[in-house]
């Protein structure tokens, strides 16, 4: 998989998810196997671009690996600068957010709430090409309601305007998360157009990622919410897709392991408090097979001290090894 003058690793990519894909869980995600992490979604007003989010969503420091920084909003010429200022900032790829659902973020029409408005796509499209010198990608989602499903339309206004790779997430804006994913639409644009296409939606192992891109030909998948307290999915997936062999589970030393780097990195990135809060949800989703009934992790929840979740997790994990 190639973008603009980029070769990937492979065709794996982290989505760009707000809150989640910061830069220790992008970190993680492509030293587990992924070939491109994308940022999560960086506002294109810059009012809040100094808030503590936003420079948290910005931090690029240190990183390894191509950097690719998602941004949203529906002026086109906002777009441009923002597009501007995060490749001054360290982008080597700009994405353009044209697939969230979210109503806060739809309500200022921006994400996939654009889709509806065909001209005005293609008026930031060309507005954040003509902007910056790096590759500039887009992610969508197939159409506005499963009535008007006009993916194709707009992957076609993306190839005409320079764009170098789109991902597609299998569902309208209507559709949020719900039901199941569709990938006939994702098959359909791939074939409209010449650029690389990115299948994204409900791809949660191997044998469904190679069943994904066999049916779509699309040239890469993008895992969102399979990865969260899974990041080893990219591993296990391109082991799949280069061997045809099933990689055995991590054991639960190695979780053990992972678990306890992400969670000391988001400590160390956030600060405190907001690390001990943030880390909460990712703990949560690591142990969600070890821990079914929840119970450690409502005690863990409550804990607000960085030292006492370091040592609560290695007693959990101490238990767990010793049963």
């Amino acid at each position: 998989m190639r973008i603009g003058p980029y070769q990937l690793e492979n065709n794996l990519m982290v989505a760009p998810m707000a809150g989640i894909t910061d830069r220790p869980f992008r970190q993680l995600c492509r030293r587990l196997g992924a070939g491109l992490a994308v940022s999560e979604m960086l506002s294109s007003n810059p009012k809040v671009w100094k808030t503590d989010k936003s420079m948290n969503r910005m931090d690029h420091s240190g990183e390894s690996g191509i950097r690719s920084v998602q941004i949203a909003g529906a002026d086109p010429e906002l777009m441009a600068q923002a597009a501007q200022f995060n490749v001054s900032n360290g982008a080597q790829i700009i994405d353009i957010n044209m697939g969230c659902p979210a109503k806060k973020v739809n309500k200022k029409l921006a994400g996939s709430a654009l889709l509806q408005y065909p001209e005005l796509v293609e008026e930031i499209v060309q507005a954040v090409v003509n902007a910056v010198d790096v590759p500039v990608t887009l992610k969508i989602r197939t159409g506005w309601d499963p009535e008007n499903r006009n993916g194709i339309e707009i992957a076609r206004i993306a190839e005409r305007n320079g764009i170098a790779s789109l991902a597609v997430h299998g569902r309208t804006r209507a559709c949020m998360y719900k039901g199941n994913a569709e990938y006939a639409t994702i098959k359909a644009i791939k074939a409209a157009v010449g650029i690389p296409v990115v299948a994204n939606g409900d791809i949660d192992s191997p044998q469904k990622a190679k069943q994904v891109l066999d049916y779509t030909g699309a040239d890469a998948i993008m895992i969102g919410r399979a990865a969260q307290g899974r990041p080893w999915i990219f591993r296990e997936i391109d082991h799949y897709l280069r061997t045809g062999e099933t990689l055995a589970a991590p054991e639960l030393s190695e979780v053990r392991s992972i678990l306890m780097e992400h969670l000391v990195n988001l400590h160390h990135f956030y600060g405190m408090p907001m690390g001990v809060r943030i880390a909460r949800k990712h703990v949560s989703w690591y142990l969600q097979a070890h821990d079914q009934d929840g119970q450690f992790r409502r005690v863990f929840n409550a804990l607000d001290d960085a030292n006492a979740q370091v040592e609560t997790l290695e007693h959990y994990f101490e238990t767990l090894a010793a049963n």
